[in-house]
């Protein structure tokens, strides 16, 4: 079910707002501007916020410079986000210097020194590195329950109390599936599922090919939320953009599952917001 209930009013209003600013930036000059670097499985994201916390310029690129949560290209990462870099500067016509990052929960000993590498060796100050779950809450501001990011790779869960992420976990399992699915169901090559997958157009037709791929992830949820007695999901990541899916996980997993207007722009601006924050 889409998001309707006041407590996401903030969440959508921020969503549509960096919708707009990615084709027509605002040129109005802030004393600051802080960015946040989503490194996506599918898609790198970079959301630009100003001394008000406002939106005010964001592009994104498809890109496969990660793997299961992992970079595993390292100097294609680091391209890729300093060409947006430059892009967005071109754009506002001023620098941005200072930015965060966040890594899938459960990978921060692994990979959180290679993220701050890449953000650095793009030219950006780093002044935050946190965890997926904890950058979305800063745009959802859940008190209570399950934020499910369904990335490109992997399902991440994070169990929130009283605002505080007190479990997480990392599975395995997400648009990549999917598009072996596709795939192997239509007789395409992976690019081509991939792309086919991406038009909303499609979404109706396809729900009935990915349920298993959808049940098996609601069935991830399950296991990982039940221990904590979680009464309610929501849904963040590119993959939940898919139309249909929130409808699947709430019948199998029993629970009330919310899903914002855009998902896969939560995660991007929680980082921006957390950008002042300096923790390293």
């Amino acid at each position: 079910m889409e998001t309707v209930n006041a407590a996401f009013q903030y969440c959508d209003q921020l969503i549509r707002d960096f919708e707009k600013v990615i084709k027509t930036p605002i040129l109005n000059k802030s004393s600051v501007y802080y960015t946040g670097v989503d490194l996506g499985t599918a898609y790198i994201v970079l959301a630009v916020l100003d001394e008000n916390y406002q939106p005010v310029a964001g592009a994104y690129r498809y890109a496969n410079v990660v793997k299961d949560g992992m970079v595993v290209d390292y100097i294609g990462a680091i391209r890729i986000v300093k060409e947006l870099k430059q892009e967005l500067e071109q754009k506002l016509g001023t620098e941005l210097i200072y930015a965060a990052a966040a890594l899938p929960p459960g990978t921060f000993t692994l990979d959180s020194g290679v993220i701050k590498h890449v953000v650095e060796g793009a030219g950006f100050e780093i002044t935050n590195l946190l965890d997926e779950p904890t950058a979305a809450n800063a745009v959802l501001k859940i008190k209570d329950g399950a934020i499910v990011d369904i990335g490109g790779g992997t399902t991440g869960i994070a169990i929130l109390k009283d605002g505080k992420v007190i479990y997480v976990a990392d599975e395995p399992t997400g648009g990549t599936h999917f598009s072996l699915v596709i795939a192997g169901a239509y007789g395409m090559s992976f690019d081509e599922a991939d792309q086919y997958k991406r038009d909303f157009k499609n979404h109706r037709e396809l729900i009935p090919v990915l349920q298993p791929v959808i049940e098996k992830v609601s069935s991830i949820i399950s296991h990982h939320v039940a221990q904590y007695q979680a009464k309610e999901i929501y849904l963040v990541g590119g993959t939940c953009c898919l139309n249909g899916i929130e409808d699947i996980i709430a019948q199998k997993t029993n629970l009330p599952t919310y899903k914002p207007q855009n998902p896969m722009f939560v995660t991007p601006l929680g980082i921006a917001l957390s950008c002042t924050q300096e923790s390293l």
